[in-house]
């Protein structure tokens, strides 16, 4: 184990999921790297990325996996969602679409993830394009009660809501125990090999 992650809490894997083109890509890259690409292409496959987080003087490693949102990758979804203890659900308030498809990704959740009591964080992007909202604040909110999910609008273009929405999650994970904490002292347990230092993984920081 590096000693990087001497004083680490927990390493917890975080899935964004949600259609294609709602900008959960954007969202991620906004997190992890603080940018914004116009031109950014449709992930193709399983996008990963890794970065430390301070919550309540308590840090964190995420392990945040990103897939698109097409039928094509649904042979990913198994893998994708097994262990995760975190989940953003991502819709694009200015396609009403991409809010209706909600109630089947919730149900994809649902079937393929290994952990009961998953926390899910429900995030309608793009409110930097209010002329274009097709999707209220006040819908996404009833949704997400429905649905017990935590709720933001966010918008990755210009970084409103995209920290606090990770940093809410991560805090309600990590007052769940019943999530990580078992699984902590298995890695504990085990010899981990170090940190690849050409890995994908963010510029570390506190983010309290």
């Amino acid at each position: 184990m590096s000693s990087n992650d001497d004083h680490i809490l927990a390493t917890l894997k975080i899935l964004i999921i949600g259609e294609s083109g709602v900008g959960k890509s954007s969202l991620l890259l906004r997190f992890t790297d603080d940018r914004f690409d116009v031109e950014m292409a449709a992930t193709i496959g399983v996008d990963f990325k890794v970065k430390q987080l301070t919550i309540d003087g308590n840090r964190v490693k995420l392990a945040i996996w990103d897939t698109a949102g097409q039928e094509r990758f649904r042979t990913l979804t198994p893998g994708y969602y097994r262990g995760a203890q975190g989940a953003i659900l991502v819709y694009d308030v200015c396609n009403r679409d991409s809010f209706r498809q909600l109630d089947r990704w919730i149900a994809e959740l649902d079937t393929f993830s290994t952990k009961m009591n998953i926390i899910k964080m429900l995030v309608g992007n793009k409110i930097d394009q209010e002329d274009k909202r097709e999707v209220t604040r006040d819908e996404g909110a009833r949704f997400a009660r429905k649905h017990s999910m935590l709720f933001i609008e966010a918008s990755a273009r210009t970084r409103e809501g995209v920290q606090i929405a990770f940093e809410e999650l991560v805090e309600k994970i990590i007052q769940t125990p019943l999530l990580w904490e078992n699984e902590q002292k298995s890695k504990e347990n085990t010899v981990q090999p170090h940190d690849n230092e050409n890995s994908n993984e963010a510029a570390q920081g506190c983010y309290c």
